[in-house]
């Protein structure tokens, strides 16, 4: 797939199943993700993957962080199992400098284009991939077993997979309500 076919037809795959990246595949991602742009070369970021044992891990921190919510019953179950509808998920978190030059949201910025360069090379590799924030990315109990701290951010968890089915082509939006000109 050449690169603008890959930007133009760019999609979310909510629907995955194993098989999960191999090694291979992780490590194309990865460095993917570490090619975003990076002013004063401060690297912001940190991936943080979770397969196997990890996802159970992860669905744990979820789980105490709805216990903490007040989450009962099913909600409470769910939390635990989130993380297991993909293979691998991926967290990708800024890490935040002090600079003078780069504000903390080029870092986060930063940080956002390094996960889209991940699930654009997951795609890329015919995996299919969808980026997820939702409460749990700005959770306090999340955030600090996650190790995240001051102006770091969650910027997304980056489920990972085999598409159960192919995804639907989509119109592109029209241009002109988002397009002007100086």
């Amino acid at each position: 797939m050449d690169a603008a076919e890959l930007l133009l037809n760019r999609h979310s795959q909510p629907r995955l199943t194993y098989p999960g990246p191999d090694s291979a595949q992780l490590e194309a991602i990865l460095q993917a993700g570490l090619r975003a742009p990076d002013h004063a070369g401060l690297t912001p970021w940190e991936f943080v993957v979770a397969e196997e044992a990890g996802l159970e891990r992860l669905g744990e921190i979820y789980f105490r962080a709805a216990q903490a919510d007040g989450a009962e019953g099913e909600a409470l179950a769910r939390a635990r199992l989130l993380p297991t509808r993909a293979p691998m998920v991926i967290t990708v978190i800024a890490k935040v400098t002090e600079h003078p030059k780069v504000p903390t949201i080029e870092q986060h910025l930063s940080a956002g284009c390094a996960l889209m360069a991940m699930q654009m090379m997951a795609l890329n590799l015919g995996l299919g991939g969808v980026w997820r924030t939702g409460t749990y990315a700005r959770h306090p109990l999340v955030r600090e077993a996650l190790g995240v701290a001051g102006e770091d951010e969650i910027v997304g968890f980056l489920y990972l997979g085999t598409p159960q089915k192919p995804t639907q082509a989509r119109t592109a939006p029209a241009m002109d309500p988002f397009v002007r000109r100086l």
